[in-house]
C-alpha cells in the first residue's frame, strides 16, 4: 500500500462510477460494467500487476443521463479518489463484468481528460497529503472536532448488538484509523444520499469536513434513538480480506440486509428435480460457497455455477398433444409442397403415440437458401406443443461454443447447447442447429466434431458440457439441422443426421406460397387489406416469372413488399394507381395492381423471354448446359472459339481444378474423334490442331465453377464450333464425360430441371443412369419439358443437335502438341 503523505502520477487511469463515492482511507467493492471501466482494469491489471494497481475513481455528476453501466462517458464530477485495487473478480456469464475491491489513498482534482478510449485517463493533481503531526500538533483546535467525532462514533456502535463479533473490530479500527482518514472511513458507512457524500468530498479543509461528518453522524444517531440495539443497518459487515475491511453490501430500500441469497439457493436446488448424481455435485458446491469469503474471486464463479444447474430443465418437460389429422393440417396450412418433409414428421408423431418413450429424431434439411427451411422447423415445434429453440451456427470455429468453457479459465462460460436449453426451460424443445454446413475448424478445436456427441442418439442421453461438468440427458430434445449444401459437413456428423432435401420450388407452387402465405403477411405488416389492394393471379404470375428467379420465395416477399409500400404511399397521399380492367371507378374499390402498374413501381423487367442461351440455338460454338450450387439449380452457358496458335488451350471463368480438368478432358475427345465426326480442327480444314488455338469461356466470370457435370456441354460446344452447326434450341444438358465417350451421372437432377423450367427451356438431355431421379419431379413440370436420357456421346450429339448428326465410324488417334 502507498505510504501516507506520498505522491501520485500526474496522469492516472480512471475508473468512471455512478450514484457511487469512494472516500479515501475506505475500502469498497466496485462493479465494473461498462466497456471502457473494462478495458481499463484489464490493461492495467496485466501491465503493473494486481498488488500495484494504482486507479483514479471519479464519480458522474448527479442527474447525469449516464447510467451505471455505460459506456458514455457524461459529467465527471471535478474531484476523485486515488486508490489501490487489491482484489479482481471476474465472470463472463451472462455478461462480460468485473467486481474490484479498492481502497481511497487521497483526493485528487480532474484537470482534463487526456484520453477516452479504449479507457479514459486524466490528467490530474494531488489535494490532500497529511502527516499524523499535522493533525495532532500543528492544529489544536482540529483536535476538539475529532475527539467529539469519535465520541458520537462510540454512541451508535454501543446502539449495535454487541453479539456481533464485528463491532469490536469497528470499534478498534476507530482508535486505529488516522485522524486525518477518520471522518472519511466512517461516513462511507452512514446512510447519506449521493450529493451528500460529493458534497463531503469536495470539503478539502479538515474542519469542514469533520463539521459535515459530524451533521451526518448526529442525524443518524437520531433516527436509532427509539432502538436499544441495532443490527446496523447502515452497513452489511463482511470479514476482513488482507487487512483490508470491505465496507459496502446490498441492503434494501430500509437499509436492512437483503434476504439471504444462500437460502435461496439452496431451496431453487431442491425444487429443481436434478438426478442423485447432480444433485451431490450441487449442494457441494454450495457447501463451498458457504465457507468462501464473499470477496474472493471463487465467490462468483461458484455462485454462477450453482445458478445454471438450479435453472436447467432437468425433469421439467413439454406436454404434448399428438393429433395426427390435426398435425396433417397445420404443416398443410403452414407450407405448401414439401411433401417428403410432412411425411416424416407425421411417421415420428405416429410413432410417438404408439410408444411414448421413442427418442427424438435428428433430422437434416438441406436446400437452397429461401426455401422455408427455418420456418418449418418452427411449424413442427407447433405442431409437436414443444419449445422452439434455434441456435446459429455460422461462422462458429470454436468447440467451445457447442462444449463450453471448463471452469478453470477465466471467464468461462456453458456452451450454446446448455444455454439454449437453459432459455427454453424444458427438456424436450425442439433444437433448431441453422446453418450447420458454415462451422468451420479453428485453432481452439472443431465445432462440428463436438457435435458428434450431441446429434449420436446412443451418446447424447449423456451429453457433458466442460462447464457444467455433469451429464445432461438430450435424448428426448428432437434436433433439426439446416444446411444448403452437404459438401463441408464432415462425413462422421452427415452419418448421425437424416437427410431431407428441400429443393426449390417451381413456378406454379412459387404462386400458391405467394397468394396463400406472402401476400397475406405482407398485407398485414404494411396495415392493409385486400380491400385495399388487390393483386391479381396474372400480375402474381408476372411478378415471379420476370422479376425472380431464385430457388427459394425471398425475393418474391421482398417485391411483394415494394407493391405494399408504393401502394401504402398512394393510400396516404389520397391518389389512386393505374387500375386494371373493370376498376375504373368506384371510391373504395381495391387498387387493383396489374402488370402495367408492377412496371411503374418496381421498374423494368431485370429477367424476360430474351435469355442470354437463346443465342446458342442459332450461333456455332455455343452450347447450354445446367449446374447446382449451394442456391439451387442454374443454367450453365458455354462459349467456345478457335484462331491461329500453337495448340494451346485457354480457359476463363474463375472455374474449379475439376472443370478445368473435364475441359481438357472434352477437348482430347473431340480431337480424337474428329475424323469420325467429320470436323475440322484447323482452318485449312485438315483434322491436325498443331496452328489452332481453343479458348473455352463461361459467362459471369465472378461466379465460381465447379465439378464434372459440365463434361458434355464443353463437348457439344466444341463439336459446335469446329463444325460450324448451331446445337439445338431450347436445350440443355447435364453430365460427366469419360475418355471412352460414355455418361455417367450426376446429383442434383431436380434442382437442375427446375432450373432449366424457370428459364423457359424445353429439352433436358442427362444421363440415363438418372432417370429414377424424375420421379422426384412434380407432374406439372415434367409435361413441359421434353427428357432425353444419354448413355454415350453418339446418343448426347444426336439429341443436341437438329436432324442428329451422322459418323463415319471411323475412330483415328490425332497427335497435337498438348
Amino acid at each position: 500500500m502507498m505510504a501516507h503523505g506520498a505522491s501520485i502520477p500526474r496522469k492516472l487511469p480512471l475508473l468512471v462510477v455512478s450514484n457511487e463515492v469512494l472516500f479515501p482511507g475506505a475500502s469498497k467493492k466496485i462493479s465494473v460494467t461498462s466497456a471502457r471501466n473494462i478495458a481499463m482494469i484489464r490493461n492495467r491489471t496485466r501491465r503493473t500487476g494486481l498488488q500495484n494497481t494504482l486507479i483514479g475513481v471519479i464519480p458522474r455528476e448527479p442527474g447525469n443521463d449516464a447510467d451505471v453501466g455505460s459506456d458514455e462517458l457524461g459529467v465527471l464530477h471535478p474531484i476523485g479518489t486515488a486508490a489501490m485495487v487489491y482484489q479482481v473478480a471476474s465472470t463472463n456469464w451472462p455478461v462480460t463484468s468485473y467486481t474490484v475491491l479498492v481502497t481511497g489513498i487521497c483526493r485528487f482534482r480532474l484537470d482534463k481528460v487526456v484520453m477516452e478510449d479504449p479507457y479514459v485517463v486524466g490528467a490530474v493533481t494531488q489535494l490532500d497529503k497529511f502527516t499524523v503531526n499535522e493533525v495532532n500538533d500543528e492544529n489544536p483546535g482540529l483536535n476538539d472536532l475529532i475527539e467529539n467525532f469519535r465520541s458520537e462514533l462510540s454512541k451508535l456502535i454501543d446502539l449495535s448488538d454487541t453479539s456481533l463479533p464485528l463491532v469490536g473490530i469497528l470499534r478498534e479500527m476507530m482508535d486505529s484509523i488516522p485522524g486525518h482518514n477518520l471522518a472519511d472511513v466512517y461516513s462511507a458507512m452512514l446512510k447519506a444520499s449521493y450529493p451528500e457524500k460529493l458534497e463531503l468530498l469536495d470539503t478539502l479543509d479538515l474542519n469542514d469536513r469533520y463539521q459535515k461528518a459530524l451533521h451526518l453522524l448526529l442525524r443518524h444517531l437520531e433516527s436509532l434513538d427509539s432502538k436499544k440495539k441495532a443490527k446496523l443497518p447502515f452497513i452489511m459487515l463482511r470479514r476482513p480480506v488482507n487487512g483490508v475491511f470491505p465496507i459496502t453490501g446490498k441492503v434494501n430500500e430500509d437499509g436492512l440486509p437483503e434476504v439471504d441469497e444462500i437460502q435461496e439457493l439452496q431451496s431453487k436446488l431442491r425444487k429443481a428435480g436434478m438426478p442423485p448424481h447432480v444433485r451431490k455435485v450441487a449442494f457441494k458446491e454450495l457447501h463451498r460457497l458457504k465457507r468462501i469469503n464473499p470477496s474472493s474471486p471463487e465467490d462468483g464463479i461458484i455462485r454462477t455455477y450453482i445458478e445454471l444447474i438450479a435453472d436447467l430443465p432437468w425433469s421439467r418437460s413439454s406436454k404434448e398433444t399428438i393429433n395426427i389429422q390435426k398435425a396433417r393440417k397445420d404443416l398443410d396450412a403452414d407450407h405448401y409442397a414439401m411433401d417428403k418433409l410432412k411425411k416424416r414428421v407425421l411417421e415420428y408423431l405416429a410413432v410417438r403415440q404408439l410408444k411414448n418413450s421413442l427418442r427424438g429424431p435428428i433430422l437434416c434439411f438441406i436446400g437452397p437458401p429461401g426455401v422455408g427451411k427455418t420456418s418449418v422447423g418452427r411449424s413442427i415445434a407447433h405442431t409437436l406443443g414443444r419449445e422452439f429453440q434455434r441456435i446459429s451456427l455460422g461462422g462458429v470455429c470454436n468447440q467451445a461454443d457447442i462444449r463450453g468453457h471448463r471452469r478453470t479459465y477465466i471467464g468461462s462460460m456453458p456452451g450454446r447447447i446448455i444455454q439454449g436449453l437453459k432459455t427454453a426451460g424444458v427438456n424436450n424443445p425442439v433444437f433448431l442447429l441453422d446453418e450447420i454446413d458454415k462451422m468451420s475448424a479453428g485453432v481452439h478445436g472443431d465445432p462440428a466434431a463436438a457435435l458428434l456427441e450431441v446429434l449420436d442418439p446412443e451418446q447424447n442421453c449423456n451429453f457433458v458440457d466442460h462447464y457444467l461438468n455433469v451429464p445432461f440427458d438430450l435424448s428426448q430434445v428432437m434436433f433439426i439441422a439446416t444446411a444448403n449444401s452437404l459438401d463441408s459437413i464432415p462425413a462422421p456428423l452427415l452419418d448421425r443426421m437424416e437427410v431431407i432435401r428441400l429443393p426449390g420450388y417451381t413456378h406454379e407452387e412459387k404462386l400458391h406460397i405467394a397468394m396463400r402465405h406472402l401476400l397475406p403477411k405482407q398485407l398485414e405488416e404494411h396495415g392493409m387489406t385486400e380491400e385495399v389492394m388487390s393483386l391479381p393471379e396474372e400480375s402474381i404470375k408476372f411478378l415471379i416469372t420476370q422479376y425472380t428467379r431464385e430457388a427459394g420465395v425471398r425475393t418474391l416477399e421482398r417485391k411483394l413488399g415494394a407493391l405494399c409500400r408504393a401502394v401504402a404511399v398512394k393510400v396516404a397521399e389520397g391518389q389512386s394507381l393505374r387500375q386494371g380492367d373493370g376498376d375504373t371507378d368506384g371510391k373504395d374499390a381495391p387498387m387493383v395492381l396489374d402488370e402495367a402498374a408492377l412496371e411503374d413501381i418496381l421498374g423494368p423487367p431485370p429477367y424476360d423471354t430474351c435469355y442470354s442461351w437463346v443465342r446458342a440455338g442459332h450461333e456455332a460454338g455455343l452450347a447450354v448446359g445446367l449446374a447446382w450450387n449451394a442456391s439451387g439449380g442454374e443454367v450453365l452457358l458455354v462459349e467456345a472459339t478457335k484462331y491461329e496458335g500453337d495448340g494451346r488451350l485457354v480457359l476463363t471463368g474463375q472455374l474449379g481444378s475439376i472443370m478445368k480438368e473435364s475441359a481438357k478432358l472434352a477437348l482430347n475427345w473431340v480431337r480424337t474423334h474428329a475424323r469420325q465426326y467429320g470436323l475440322r480442327m484447323n482452318s485449312c480444314g485438315g483434322h491436325s490442331m498443331s496452328q489452332t488455338d481453343v479458348h473455352i469461356h463461361f459467362p459471369a466470370g465472378a461466379v465460381g465453377k465447379d465439378g464434372p457435370s459440365a463434361g458434355i456441354t464443353i463437348v457439344v460446344a466444341l463439336v459446335s464450333l469446329f463444325a460450324g452447326r448451331p446445337m439445338a434450341q431450347e436445350t440443355a444438358m447435364t453430365g460427366e464425360l469419360t475418355l471412352h465417350g460414355d455418361v455417367l451421372p450426376v446429383g442434383g437432377i431436380k434442382e437442375k430441371v427446375l432450373a432449366a423450367h424457370r428459364a423457359g427451356l424445353k429439352k433436358i438431355i442427362f444421363p440415363k443412369k438418372c432417370e429414377k431421379s424424375l420421379l422426384e419431379i412434380p407432374d406439372n413440370v415434367k409435361k413441359d419439358l421434353i427428357f432425353i436420357p444419354v448413355s454415350n456421346m453418339d446418343d448426347v450429339l444426336q439429341a443436341a443437335f437438329d436432324g442428329g448428326w451422322i459418323s463415319s465410324n471411323e475412330n483415328i488417334t490425332l497427335t497435337s502438341k498438348l
